[in-house]
């Protein structure tokens, strides 16, 4: 008995593990594009980027584990599935019989659509291959000290690179076609904070700005703007959004809806087929909707479900997702998902200092906390969140009133 995991990723090496721990004794293969054993991503665009740590430490279980454990990575593509005869045929012809198969595909960047996003100095930031290109070309023509880097894209990955080239000494610019920064998943006070933040660690960031080309000769020179200007670049990144890699799973007829459709135990629309990870599209009853979570912490539940499940175990998706961003010396944590909102509680000022937490409510239910350097504003908001507490907005503004109390409150009314 074979498992087949299709990607070396957060969620294939948590299937890898669960189906150990879950009583799995037949043959696990990974199969992954890179040639390296599957490592955390998130540092890509912070630590990694910076500089502060290697690929080896970014690994998320060493060596060791998978041969302790009769795990086996391979290093290929797969063209495609053939669900009848339970393979899959290799890019080389080569076809690999599976019983389960999980597919932990991923997603690539989205590609901007503008001439000269070809040109060489221009990067994307999805895998440790385009980190590492754009470290050896600031090593390489020396930017960091008067290095002039341009970000098109004012997401979480553009907002990480830019702080980390910065604490480098490379000069910034970063570019946003939308209003505001992070428009489409925070309030318009966080937007405002993260603006003054990066503006004062000396990020030149421009919003509401459309791009009409990326100009250079063989290598970039510059972003040509809509009204004429030529913002200069030694090296131009794009961070625009990701795509998940859905090909594979459509041309086998697998029920795809922004991402592999799964049930709450991580199955396809196919009889021993899985998904989990950044490829997967969940229903959460929580928020009424379809959802494809592009979240590590979200990855590793959808996996462990994989596996009980492969295991004829019962563990179903049902974690409050969660997600992260590591910006200069700040910690954004957040809890749930903030669909919806129709009105918002601030616990400290975003306006000044460098801490507070955003609480987001949808007809007087907490759904969501954005909290930055506010641990315990977090621990209390998943847990609220979680178990649908109501809370006292009024008294949740104000800091002088103590986390447990309200909780306490929140725990007496319910009961």
């Amino acid at each position: 008995m074979r498992v087949l995991i299709i990607g070396a990723s957060h969620a294939g090496a948590q299937v890898c593990a669960n189906l150990r721990q879950d009583g799995w004794t037949g043959e696990i293969l990974g199969i992954g594009d890179e040639p390296v054993l599957p490592y955390h991503r998130p540092p890509l665009s912070k630590a990694y980027l910076a500089g502060k740590t290697t690929l080896d430490e970014q690994l998320i279980r060493p060596a060791a584990y998978y041969e302790k454990h009769d795990i086996t990575f391979r290093v290929a593509h797969v063209d495609s599935i053939d669900r009848e005869a339970h393979t899959v045929t290799l890019s080389d012809g080569e076809q690999v019989s599976y019983d389960k198969l999980v597919l932990c595909l991923g997603a690539r960047p989205r590609s901007l659509p503008r001439a000269g996003a070809e040109l060489a100095g221009v990067h994307y930031l999805r895998d440790a291959a385009d980190t590492e290109a754009i470290r050896d070309e600031l090593h390489a023509k020396g930017l960091h000290a008067s290095g002039r880097v341009t970000i098109i894209g004012a997401g979480y990955i553009g907002l990480e690179a830019a702080a980390s080239l910065r604490q480098l000494g490379v000069e910034v610019t970063v570019l946003e076609s939308a209003e505001r920064v992070l428009q489409r998943v925070t309030a318009p006070e966080l937007s405002e904070f993260y603006t003054r933040v990066h503006r004062e660690e000396g990020v030149d960031l421009r919003t509401g700005v459309a791009i009409s080309g990326i100009e250079g000769d063989e290598h970039v020179r510059g972003v040509r703007l809509a009204d004429g200007e030529l913002v200069p670049a030694d090296l131009v990144i794009i961070g625009i959004g990701i795509v998940p890699n859905v090909e594979l799973a459509e041309a086998a007829g697998l029920a795809v809806e922004n991402g592999v459709v799964i049930d709450d135990h991580g199955q396809t629309s196919a009889p021993d087929i899985f998904a989990a990870g950044d490829c997967a599209s969940h229903y959460l009853a929580r928020y009424g909707r379809q959802i494809r979570l592009e979240s590590v912490p979200s990855a590793g539940e959808q996996a462990k479900a994989v596996g009980a499940r492969i295991c004829d175990k019962e563990k179903e998706i049902k974690a409050l997702p969660w997600f992260w961003s590591d910006q200069y010396e700040l910690k954004l944590q957040i809890a749930g998902l903030n669909d919806g909102y129709d009105s918002i509680v601030l616990r400290g000022d975003p306006a000044a200092g460098r801490s507070f937490a955003c609480f987001y409510f949808k007809q007087g239910q907490m759904i969501s906390a954005d909290c930055v350097n506010h641990p315990k504003e977090f621990v209390f908001a998943r847990r609220v969140i979680g178990d649908q507490l109501a809370v006292d907005p009024e008294k949740l503004a104000d800091p002088e009133n103590s986390l447990n109390d309200l909780l306490r409150a929140a725990q007496a009314e319910r009961a």
